[in-house]
Order: C-alpha cells, then structure tokens, then sequence
C-alpha cells in the first residue's frame, strides 16, 4: 500500500528554522491532498497546513506567515518549511496524504510516524 517517511525534526533555538520531508512510497496510484498535523504535549492534534494536487494551500492561523507548506508530485513528497519558530511549535510532527494503491481502491488516509521538533526558548 502506501508508506509515508518524515525527516528534517530536530531541536532548535526560538526564531531558528527547521524544514521538513515526507515522502510517499509503495504501490501508489494516485495521491491527493497531503499535509503536516501536530500534538503538543497535553495536547490534540491539530492541522498545520495541507496542500492539494494543484498547490492550493491552508494553513492553522497560529503558523500562518511563518510555515511554507510545498509538494513535489513527481517525487511524491510534502515539504514544510518552518521559520521563526517559537517555543509553542514543539510538537510532534505527522505528515499524512490521501491516496490509493489501486485504481479500483477508494481514496484512503495514510500517516507517517511522526517526527519529533522541540524549540528551545
């Protein structure tokens, strides 16, 4: 089916910058929207920004003018670009796309397995 690698977390000082990579693999037909979601510590997930097949973009208000979200459709991959980070942000990260492994297959959300960011103050 369809397995999604994430990269590029790490710990940085507040204002630094981090980007992050994920890619999809496997028996893929057709992919979607993909995007990035986070969980804090204590709290839920929630969306940062997600990106669809002809780059329209959304973004959660609390990253808007600091993250850049980008997809590269012949490589299968979702990036987020994350500038002037703040200690708010550290979070797990999970990238996800919506996709199928068939043509005869419905669409279906795949996740990655998170990757850690933590921002230093």
């Amino acid at each position: 089916q369809v397995q999604l690698v994430e990269s590029g977390g790490g710990l940085v000082q507040a204002g630094g910058s981090l980007r992050l990579s994920c890619a999809a693999s496997g028996s893929i037909n057709s992919i979607g929207a993909m995007g990035w979601y986070r969980q804090g510590p204590g709290k839920q997930r929630e969306l940062v920004a997600s990106i669809t097949t002809d780059s329209s973009t959304n973004y959660a208000d609390s990253v808007k003018g600091r993250f850049t979200i980008s997809r590269d459709n012949a490589k299968n991959t979702v990036y987020l670009q994350m500038n002037s980070l703040k200690p708010e942000d550290t979070a797990v990260y999970y990238c996800y796309c919506n996709a199928r492994y068939s043509f005869w297959r419905p669409f279906t959300d795949y996740w990655g397995q998170g990757t850690q960011v933590t921002v230093s103050s």
